[in-house]
């Protein structure tokens, strides 16, 4: 798999790539997780401005992201990067505030964890967005909770009834953690199309982000696997 490192701390860069170099076997022996073949650090970046040229470059699998980034905040390489390409990104930092969660989930990370977390954890996490899904570390995962835990308690209903056949099939796919260049291509549109679509539906259902709309999905049950 090939990864791009982003982070300003020359030092942590140099342990990733060495930790990433281990041999897969070794890895699955010593930490207990499958890692195919094993990785390739194809690039890596100290600002943000580095990081989205390299990632542009690069094509990576993956991208390790730390969000406090110089010249261009990580949060900003991070929309460059989901409106161009649907690598996956994991954030990896310090420290997480809650809006730093939320805004980094909102614009398609895949996975979230602390510097603190252990190696294994690590590995985890990175089979874990490649194929497909999301890891949140337990701590940032509570971040998430507490802001979407009033939107779940709200007395009020999502109108997702009003949605037509086509957003349904677009909200499907934000609720899988599609970005909008993939819903594109599902639903053979442009991507201004798909735009289009999530603003009218953030109208409908009373969202103001991805997040809050693939909630109220979940939270009146609407069921939209069978919408394709």
């Amino acid at each position: 798999m090939r990864v791009v490192l982003a982070d300003d701390q020359c030092l942590f860069r140099a342990s990733l790539r060495q930790l990433l170099a281990v041999p897969a076997p070794i890895i699955a022996e010593v930490y207990g997780v499958d890692v195919g073949a094993g990785f390739e650090v194809v690039g890596e970046a100290a600002t943000g401005e580095e990081t989205i040229s390299i990632v542009d470059k690069a094509r990576p699998d993956v991208v390790i992201l730390d969000l406090s980034l110089p010249k261009i905040s990580g949060l900003e390489a991070l929309r460059a990067i989901a409106a161009v390409h649907t690598m996956r990104t994991i954030v990896l930092a310090a420290n997480l505030t809650r809006a730093d969660v939320v805004a980094a989930v909102n614009l398609g990370a895949r996975g979230l964890l602390l510097k603190e977390a252990p190696t294994s954890t690590l590995f985890a996490a990175i089979m874990c967005v490649v194929a497909g899904q999301y890891w949140i570390s337990q701590t940032l995962l509570t971040h998430l909770l507490e802001t979407v835990r009033p939107l779940l308690q709200s007395s009020d209903t999502p109108r997702t009834g009003k949605l037509t056949r086509r957003e349904r099939q677009v909200l499907n796919l934000v609720v899988a953690g599609c970005t909008n260049k993939e819903i594109a291509q599902q639903c053979a549109v442009s991507e201004q199309t798909v735009k289009h679509h999530l603003t009218r539906m953030f109208d409908k259902v009373g969202a103001s982000n991805r997040l809050e709309l693939a909630v109220a999905a979940t939270q009146c049950g609407l069921d939209t696997s069978s919408i394709c």
